[in-house]
């Protein structure tokens, strides 16, 4: 399993303009094979922050991911929104245990 954890940040004052995009991005990762979580979160306490939380079954769900046409289209909205920022680190993990 593979985690991509990490933030964003976004002119607090686009967020509006950038939620149904992020929209679209979120729900067409979610229907791809392989993917079994994808959210983004805004952060309570630093306005424009967006936390990313991504988990994959594996590379190749997560290869295929990044040749989506809709991860293309999320990065070609980037210069519009003034996402500037990108701080996201991908990590592999073993089973999820309970805790």
């Amino acid at each position: 399993m593979l985690l991509i954890i990490g933030t964003i940040r976004l002119p607090p004052d686009r967020l509006d303009e950038a939620r149904p995009v992020m929209e679209r991005m979120a729900s067409a990762s979610r229907a791809e094979d392989g993917c079994l979580e994808y959210s983004y979160a805004q952060d309570v306490f630093e306005p424009g922050l967006i936390r990313v939380t991504e988990v994959w079954s594996d590379r190749i769900a997560l290869d295929a991911h990044f040749r989506a046409p809709h991860l293309a289209d999320w990065r070609a909205s980037w210069p519009g929104l003034g996402i500037g920022e990108r701080k996201l680190v991908l990590y592999e993990a073993g089973e999820p245990m309970p805790t």
